[in-house]
C-alpha cells in the first residue's frame, strides 16, 4: 500500500481554496462592490480577481483600488493585468519560492487553459512548516549538484541514471577544457615542477570557495526580489570576503611552499594565484545563480555545476598565466 504523499510534493490544486471573489471585467466598480457586499463575509479574501465571460484569469483588484476609484469605472480599466498566476499542478515547493521572493499573501490557480479555479494563500505555507523545513534540508544538498531529490526518490537505475549523468557531462567538458588550457603550459611546469604539486590544491579551494558563495546567494534571492541595487551592494560585499579568503590561503599556503622548498618566487605565484583566484571563485558564485535567477531558469538546479566548471576554468588560466609571468 502506497504512503500518503508529503506535504511537500504535493500539487497545489490538492491545497488551493475556493473562497475568492471573481468579478467580471465588465462590471463598474460601483457594480462589484454591491456584488461584493451580497456575496461575501469570508475573511480569508486579500485580492479580487477578474475574469473574463470564459472565465480566464485577466487581472486582479485590490481594496484599496476599489474604494479609490470612480464608481463608474470599468474593472478593466483599473485592475492589475500583470497578475502572477499558479498552474494548477505546480508542486508546493515551486510555488513557496514565488512567495518568498514577491512577498505575496495569496496567489490564483488557474487551469491550462488559464482559467481560474482556486486560490493558495500564505497560511498553507505557516501551517506545515516543519514538512517544508525536512524537505529543503534533503534538496539543499541535491540541487546544488544538479538535480532534485524528488527525482530520484524510488526511480529505477536507468532513471536515475538519465536525471544525473547529463550534469556529469558539465564536469568532464569543464575537466577537459582545464586540461587542454593546462597542456598549453607544459613548458612552464616542466621547469617548475613544484606548481602541479599544488594544482589539486588551488583548484579545491576554488571549488569550495564558490560553492559557499553561490549557497549564501541562493538562500538570498528565496527570500527577497533582486535588484541593481542589491546585486551592487552584495557584489561589494562579496568581493569584500573573497579578497580577504584570498590573502588568508594565500599567505598560509605560499609560506608553507617557502618552508618545504625554500623556493620564493614558486611561492609567490602559489600564494598570489591564490587571492586572484578564489576572488574570481566567488564573484562566480555570486553572478551564476543571480543571472540564472534573471533569466528566469531554476539557480538551484543549475548553478552548481555550472559555477564549479567556470570556476575550474578560471583557477586554470589564472594560475599558469602568473608562473608563466613570473617564472
Amino acid at each position: 500500500m502506497k504512503s500518503a504523499p508529503s506535504f511537500s510534493s504535493q500539487q497545489i490544486i490538492n491545497l488551493m481554496h475556493t473562497d475568492y471573489i471573481a468579478l467580471n471585467e465588465t462590471l463598474t466598480v460601483q457594480q462589484a462592490l454591491d456584488h461584493i457586499r451580497e456575496n461575501t463575509d469570508e475573511p480569508r479574501i486579500m485580492y479580487f480577481y477578474v475574469i473574463d465571460k470564459d472565465q480566464v484569469l485577466t487581472g486582479v483588484v485590490s481594496t484599496r483600488q476599489l474604494l479609490t476609484s470612480a464608481l463608474e469605472a470599468r474593472l478593466s480599466e483599473i485592475s492589475d493585468h500583470r497578475v502572477r498566476s499558479v498552474p494548477c499542478k505546480a508542486e508546493v515547493m515551486d510555488v513557496l519560492t514565488d512567495f518568498m521572493i514577491h512577498k505575496y499573501l495569496a496567489m490564483p490557480v488557474v487551469d491550462d487553459e488559464k482559467k481560474l479555479v482556486g486560490i493558495i494563500d500564505v497560511s498553507v505555507f505557516t501551517e506545515n512548516v516543519s514538512d517544508i523545513l525536512e524537505r529543503e534540508k534533503a534538496d539543499d544538498v541535491f540541487e546544488t549538484i544538479g538535480f532534485r531529490v524528488s527525482q530520484i526518490k524510488g526511480a529505477s537505475p536507468f532513471k536515475a541514471f538519465r536525471y544525473r549523468f547529463p550534469w556529469l557531462l558539465a564536469s568532464i567538458a569543464g575537466g577537459t577544457m582545464s586540461a587542454l588550457m593546462a597542456s598549453q603550459f607544459e613548458d612552464v611546469l616542466a621547469a617548475t615542477i613544484i606548481l602541479s604539486f599544488f594544482l589539486t590544491l588551488v583548484l579545491g579551494l576554488g571549488e569550495s570557495v564558490s560553492m559557499q558563495s553561490m549557497t549564501v546567494t541562493i538562500q538570498a534571492l528565496r527570500a527577497q526580489r533582486p535588484s541593481f541595487r542589491w546585486f551592487s551592494s552584495e557584489l561589494l560585499k562579496e568581493l569584500g570576503t573573497a579578497v580577504l579568503l584570498g590573502l588568508g590561503c594565500g599567505l598560509l599556503v605560499g609560506s608553507t611552499v617557502l618552508i618545504w622548498k625554500g623556493a620564493l618566487l614558486p611561492a609567490l605565484v602559489i600564494g598570489g594565484s591564490l587571492v586572484l583566484t578564489l576572488t574570481t571563485a566567488c564573484l562566480v558564485g555570486l553572478i551564476i545563480p543571480t543571472a540564472l535567477h534573471a533569466l528566469k531558469l531554476d539557480p538551484k538546479i543549475a548553478a552548481g555545476p555550472l559555477a564549479l566548471t567556470i570556476s575550474d576554468l578560471f583557477t586554470i588560466a589564472i594560475y599558469f598565466s602568473l608562473a608563466g609571468l613570473v617564472l
